[in-house]
């Protein structure tokens, strides 16, 4: 499905998001950050959250590591993990996020710093 078809589930400063399934302890997003977007550095309670890049160059930070992910490349991000994504590139950031965890809602955010002042 393509983008003309499909409203993002969310959008947000950095870009947007589209919930693609969920189930019982799961769930399955496509994030897509913008030139210069970045998500806040952030940990959740109750989920962990596996990552891999579709397109683009993504800046991903997890505790005291910072790494640059190309397409196919991927990350594990453990519960209570301080993690952040950022796009330093020209183009936008697709990645897949697959969730698990016993609680997966959106206010599952922790945020220790956010350039958009969000709570």
């Amino acid at each position: 499905m393509g983008d003309a078809v499909r409203e993002p589930t969310e959008t947000r400063p950095w870009g947007a998001f589209y919930v693609l399934d969920e189930g019982a302890g799961f769930k399955v997003k496509r994030i897509v950050v913008t030139p210069n977007g970045r998500l806040s550095l952030q940990s959740h309670k109750h989920r962990a959250e596996h990552w891999t890049v579709v397109s683009g160059e993504a800046t991903v930070t997890v505790g005291d590591d910072v790494r640059t992910l190309t397409r196919g490349q991927s990350i594990d991000i453990g519960r209570g993990d301080i993690h952040r994504l950022e796009n330093f590139g020209a183009g936008d950031v697709e990645l897949i996020e697959v969730q698990f965890g016993d609680y997966l809602g959106e206010d599952d955010i922790v945020r220790y710093d956010d350039a958009y002042r969000r709570g």
